[in-house]
Formats: C-alpha cells, sequence, structure tokens
C-alpha cells in the first residue's frame, strides 16, 4: 500500500509540474514567505509528494519573478529530486542554464556534479563521467573543498566500477579524512564505499571492521537511513566468508529498504548474491528465483555489472540440465546483451579516466622503447648516433641551467628590492585608501579589515587548511563578503592571499635567520603551514620565480 501511494504521489507531482508550467500562480497565502520557509515546508511534507509540489513549485516560481539565480538552481535541484526519472534529466538542464547565470564557479561545478550523481543512480555511467568531468573543469577554480572532496568520491565510485580499487581506495581515504569531522553523511557514504573496494581485494575481516565501524557511527551521528547500506555490505561480505545463511539474513532483511529509496543497483546485488548463496548449498530451485530478479531489473533499468554477469551462466547451466532449449536460449542472448553492454560502457568509461586523470601512454611507449633497446644489438653508427644525441642534449641541459641561474638572479634581485621597499611584505599597507566597497556595509568592511590586520600581525596564516569559510567563521563573516574584501582591499583572490603570506614569513625568516636556512623544503613547508611539502615548492617558484635551493644561495653569499 504504501508503495502505492508513493507512486501516485509521484505521478501527481509529475502531472501537476507539467499542467503548471505556463500558467501556475502564486498562491496568496504563499506570496510574501520567504526560501526558508517554503524550503521547511518542502522537507517537512518530503513524503507526501501531493502537498510537497506546490511548495517546490511556488519557491521556482519565485525564484524566476525575483531574478535569483541562485534561488532557481536550488529550485530545479528540488524538482528534479521529487520527480519521475525521466523529467529529472530536463530539470537538470534547467538547473545547469541556470547556474551558468549565477558565473559562479562552484554553483556551476555543483550543478553538473549534481547531474552527474542524478546519471549514476540511474545507472547511467557514461553521462555521468561526462559530467563529473565538466564539474571538474569549474570546481577546480575554487577553493571549495567541500565540492573538490565530493567530486573526488563520485570519481572513486566510477573506478570502483571499473575495477580499479588500489586507486579508489586512495581516493576514499582522502575523502573520509576530510569529511569525517564536519560532514556526516558523505564521511558515511566514503566509509560503506571503501568497505566495497576492500571486499573486491579479497580482504574481507578489513570489510567486517569497516562495517561494524560504519553502524556505530551511523547510530552516534543519528543518521539510521545509512544503516542499510553497512548491513547490505556485509550480507554481501559473509557471502564470499561461506556464512550463506547468514548472508542470506541480512540481505534479506535491507531489500525493502532498498526498494524506498529506489535504489534498483544495490536491490539487484542483493538478489544476485542472495541466489549465489542457495546455489553455493546446492538449493538451485530457490536461487533461480532471485537471479530471475536480477534479469528483470536489467531489462526494466539496463542495470548490469561484471559479477552479476555470472548469474546468466549459472541460469543457462540450470536450463540445460531441465532440457529447457526455449530459456537456455534466452538466457544465451541476456548474457551476450549483458557482454555487449559491459564492453561499451568499460571502453568509454575507461577511455576517458585514462585521458583525464592518467597519462598511460606515455608510459607504455617509454616501456616498449626500453624493451626494444635491451632486445637490439648496436652497431657502431648506432653508437655514434646515441652518443652524439647525449652530448647535444647534456649541452642543452647544461645551457638551460646557466641561463636558469642567470634568470633566477635577476628574480632575487628585483624581489630583494621589492622586499627592502615594502619592508618584507608583498601586501603593501596602503590597502584601505582604496574606494569602497558599495555592496557591503562599511562598519562590516572596516570591522573585517580589522580582524585581517591583526590575522596578519599575529600571523595566524601559518596555521595549516585555512579555508575561505573557515576564516569566515572565525572572523563570524560570510565567506561571499570576506572574499569580495580580501579580493577589493588585498588584490588577490583567497588561496593567493594566504600563500603569499605564509611566503613572505618564510623569506623573512631564511634572511634573518640562519637556522632556518639548514631546513630542507619538508620542514619549511610545516613551518609555513602548508598542506604538503609539493605546493610549497610550486607555490614559493610561482610566486619568486626561482627554487628556495637558490633563494637561499644567494642569502647567504649576501652575509659573507
Amino acid at each position: 500500500m504504501k508503495r502505492n501511494r508513493l507512486l501516485l504521489s509521484l505521478l501527481f507531482i509529475s502531472q501537476f509540474t507539467l499542467s503548471q508550467k505556463s500558467n501556475f500562480k502564486i498562491p496568496d497565502s504563499l506570496k510574501s514567505r520567504s526560501y526558508k520557509y517554503l524550503e521547511e515546508r518542502i522537507e517537512e511534507f518530503e513524503e507526501d509528494s501531493s502537498k510537497t509540489a506546490v511548495y517546490l513549485y511556488t519557491y521556482l516560481q519565485k525564484a524566476k519573478k525575483e531574478e535569483k539565480w541562485d534561488q532557481l538552481v536550488t529550485g530545479y535541484q528540488n524538482l528534479m529530486h521529487a520527480n519521475s526519472e525521466k523529467l529529472r534529466s530536463v530539470y537538470a538542464d534547467s538547473m545547469i542554464y541556470a547556474a551558468k547565470k549565477t558565473n559562479d564557479n562552484a554553483i556551476i561545478g555543483s550543478s553538473y556534479l549534481t547531474k552527474g550523481i542524478v546519471y549514476y543512480s540511474l545507472k547511467k555511467h557514461n553521462l555521468a563521467l561526462d559530467n563529473y568531468l565538466t564539474a571538474n573543469a569549474y570546481i577546480s577554480k575554487t577553493s571549495d573543498e567541500y565540492l573538490t572532496y565530493k567530486l573526488k568520491y563520485h570519481i572513486a565510485l566510477v573506478k570502483y566500477y571499473l575495477g580499479y580499487y588500489d586507486e579508489a581506495i586512495s581516493l576514499l581515504q582522502e575523502c573520509i579524512a576530510k569529511f569525517k569531522k564536519d560532514w556526516p553523511q558523505p564521511y558515511l557514504n566514503s566509509l560503506h564505499s571503501l568497505g566495497l573496494c576492500y571486499n573486491r581485494q579479497g580482504n574481507y575481516g578489513r570489510v567486517t571492521e569497516i562495517n561494524a565501524l560504519g553502524l556505530k557511527e551511523c547510530e552516534k551521528l543519528g543518521i539510521k537511513k545509512l544503516e542499510v547500506y553497512f548491513n547490505h555490505s556485509e550480507g554481501i561480505n559473509e557471502y564470499y566468508k561461506k556464512d550463506y545463511a547468514s548472508s542470506i539474513k541480512k540481505i534479506q532483511s535491507t531489500l525493502e529498504d532498498l526498494k524506498k529509496k529506489k535504489d534498483f543497483g544495490n536491490e539487484s546485488v542483493g538478489y544476485f548474491y542472495i541466489g549465489k548463496d542457495y546455489w553455493e548449498v546446492g538449493k538451485f530451485e530457490m536461487a533461480v528465483p532471485y537471479f530471475k530478479k536480477v534479469d528483470y531489473l536489467f531489462n526494466a533499468k539496463g542495470y548490469i555489472r561484471p559479477d552479476l554477469r555470472e548469474m546468466y551462466e549459472l541460469l543457462i547451466k540450470y536450463y540445460k540440465t531441465k532440457e529447457n532449449p526455449k530459456l537456455q536460449l534466452y538466457y544465451i542472448d541476456q548474457l551476450l546483451k549483458a557482454d555487449r553492454i559491459l564492453n561499451e560502457t568499460f571502453k568509454y568509461l575507461v577511455g576517458k579516466i585514462n585521458k583525464e586523470y592518467q597519462t598511460q601512454e606515455l608510459i607504455i611507449e617509454k616501456e616498449k622503447i626500453l624493451s626494444q633497446l635491451q632486445k637490439k644489438n648496436y652497431n657502431y653508427t648506432q653508437l655514434v648516433g646515441l652518443t652524439s644525441l647525449l652530448f647535444i642534449g647534456f649541452l642543452f641541459l647544461t645551457y638551460r641551467h646557466y641561463r636558469n641561474r642567470k634568470l633566477y638572479k635577476k628574480k632575487f634581485d628585483e624581489l630583494m628590492q621589492k622586499t627592502n621597499k615594502d619592508n618584507g611584505l608583498s601586501i603593501p599597507r596602503q590597502r584601505n585608501e582604496k574606494p569602497a566597497i558599495l555592496d557591503i556595509n562599511q562598519e562590516t568592511v572596516a570591522a573585517i579589515l580589522k580582524q585581517l590586520e591583526k590575522f596578519e600581525k599575529e600571523k595566524k596564516y601559518i596555521e595549516k587548511d585555512w579555508s575561505l569559510s573557515k576564516l569566515s567563521s572565525v572572523f563570524n563573516s560570510n565567506p561571499r563578503y570576506l572574499s569580495n574584501i580580501i579580493r577589493h582591499y588585498r588584490g588577490k583572490v583567497f588561496t593567493e592571499y594566504i600563500n603569499d603570506l605564509k611566503i613572505d614569513y618564510i623569506i623573512e625568516l631564511l634572511r634573518n635567520d640562519k637556522k632556518v636556512r639548514k631546513f630542507k623544503n619538508k620542514a619549511l613547508a610545516e613551518e609555513a603551514g602548508f598542506s604538503s611539502t609539493q605546493l610549497f615548492v610550486n607555490v614559493f617558484k610561482a610566486k619568486t620565480g626561482m627554487p628556495t635551493a637558490f633563494f637561499i644561495e644567494e642569502i647567504q653569499k649576501e652575509d659573507l
């Protein structure tokens, strides 16, 4: 009955939104209501789509009328999640259109990421990856850590699907470390996915530990709705541990919840492993109905993955023993269809992943050349040619070394002149003389500038992991105001502002403290509060135009 009511509600909201698209009028009782009020009503009536529809469409029309593009993005996103699968991509496209109107990289990137997640939930992996990569192009231009790691999480899921378990585990461990403190649901999702990866690697004991931790954390964080996934994961894990009875019981306990969530992917996987449990103990007649449910979802939703294809082989074998050539032929056709889809999907995904994230072609080509060189016997002409090439390479490297040192020396002299002139600061003190920011209250501007002065004077910037949201929280401000004020009065985006302060600090230390000059890059990075040694090295060279070793060498010469 509940399932029927839910289907009727979804049908109602789909018909409602389509019929009201051109002539919907905001009810008088809602005309003066705020976005926050509408959001609360949408959340309150989440389980009753017939009631939610009025608030969803009021929210959307209000945003359109007021030309609030960021709110319009939220409006389309709400409608997208509330509608049937057929309409979700339509609302996703409208959401992206509105996002582009904001000219905000974070909002645009988030919208493409959301569209990719929708496609992934529908198991349209190719379309999901296309949108993830587009999202990455925008999100990489921001300092939004949540979006950055949310994207990493979903790329990890694609790598898991492809069987790149080591790479997926590495990404998921990063996500767990980042999400654990401030983002509980993404943290739990990452923990669950990590367990799935270890299961595919055969580390079943580690999977049990992760699932136990996940259930404990669900209880602690009050997110009971995710318990089903850890129980589902452990049920599958118990199949591999050969505890078939417990596996059946645990997976069956999750199926109703998965159906309610419309998670047909995990529902299908659950049916497959229950079937496998029965098959392993010789109860073939009980296994077959579960395999047929997997086949039904394959036909209805197009969902298949490499491990599930085995059930077609088992069904073909089963109906061969039953001397039923008609069903045997049907499942042979289904297996061929599944293999074709898997091959096409994997070919596309692997090509995309490698092109965007890896440089395998160069490595393969290098190994091929090395192999050829090892097998061939060089004659004198080849040896002379190789020697000549090496000599030319040596001359080029020598020339480049001296050219770079000359360039570094010029950059060093310019830096010393500028540093002496500005008293060691790359951010001039005459920064409050700029014209006021018109769209921010001047008292707010003055208060934030005063906090920035204190922040710089007390060298708080050398602490690790500063983000725009974290600093705005410390200042009791909002990220947009803080970002605009830094850009206006410091002439820099937030990340550049923090990094420049850190590098100025290191330059001052190296000039005045001979002990610090003995530090390696790792110690200097730690001293300045950089998250990694490589980041420090890159930022230092980008700002000064030279590596740290050359800078220290020249500083030491000045003391002689």
